[in-house]
């Protein structure tokens, strides 16, 4: 559908708004310590891994007062499930104690100020701040609002997570900004997924560049005969095991026939098209960090 940015992000809010009954966050937490710890632990993590495991970090270090004066190695057995467990283990430890020296134990209330922290990125100060304060300028961009954002269209192919959260705000009314975050995350979560996104049932597949883009590939071919060959080049017509590559004209990488060098590939197994259409993916911190993807 050929529409400004503006009106498809009002179309794509009101129709998840109708779909996600409770769009707020899935970490379980019960006031400002909580929320920032649940929120460090939740990078590249799962919010029902963090709901999992934060509730023994809680019993034995309940306060910000309590964990500064954690072990880091203690910190880090105890959440040893989690992705990142020593980095984000001497993240925290060093967060309890900057809060207490420097905040006399309550989190300051600006992103600047959080983003202070030991631990503390532009995402997770934007979700706290958002959350525990009600900051009206926060719209956190984590992966599920990145992927969104782009394969909706409602961005136009950003590739950090600033562009994206600059495009949206650009889009989507300022009063809104929390609710986009929460609704795009649910929508990236269970419908909008990575992999293998539900398109079918999804409520604003009308509305979504990626689904039209995956609505023109070509469609499959019945009968290929797999022991031929892995891959058929229907311009050729030839089976092959070892494809070659190209870059098409929108700039993405595309099998190709090792003879002709066409396209025009296909999976003999399935019978469905080789192509695939441009994603959209934050890239994972190396595990020497993990705050730029918080």
């Amino acid at each position: 559908m050929d529409i400004g940015r503006k009106r498809r992000a009002q179309i794509i809010l009101d129709a998840l708004a109708k779909v996600i009954p409770r769009p707020q966050s899935e970490l379980n937490f019960s006031g400002e310590y909580e929320l920032i710890v649940a929120v460090i632990l939740s990078a590249q993590c799962t919010d029902a891994r963090v709901n999992l495991v934060a509730p023994s970090l809680f019993k034995i270090w309940p306060t910000f007062a309590a964990l500064s004066w954690a072990a880091p190695e203690d910190v880090a057995s105890i959440i040893a499930s989690i992705s990142y467990p020593n980095n984000k283990a001497r993240h925290l430890v060093g967060m309890a104690r900057k809060v207490m020296s420097d905040h006399d134990g309550r989190l300051p209330r600006s992103q600047a100020g959080l983003m202070k922290l030991p631990g503390v990125g532009r995402k997770t100060a934007q979700v706290v701040s958002s959350v525990a304060f009600d900051d009206q300028d926060a719209l956190p961009v984590d992966t599920h609002v990145f992927r969104v954002a782009n394969r909706t269209g409602l961005v136009r192919q950003a590739d950090t997570p600033l562009k994206v959260e600059r495009g949206l705000k650009r889009v989507i009314p300022r009063g809104m900004w929390g609710l986009a975050h929460h609704l795009l995350i649910l929508h990236g979560r269970y419908t909008c997924t990575a992999r293998n996104p539900d398109c079918r049932e999804c409520v604003v597949a009308d509305v979504c560049t990626y689904y039209e883009a995956v609505q023109r590939l070509p469609k499959p071919i019945a009968g290929l005969d797999p022991a031929k060959g892995a891959y058929y080049c229907a311009t050729r017509r030839y089976y092959f095991d070892e494809p070659a590559s190209r870059t098409d004209r929108a700039g993405i990488v595309q099998l190709s026939c090792p003879k002709c060098d066409s396209m025009n590939v296909y999976v003999s197994k399935t019978g469905r098209t080789s192509k695939v259409v441009r994603d959209y993916r934050i890239d994972k911190p190396s595990r020497k960090t993990s705050k730029d993807a918080q």
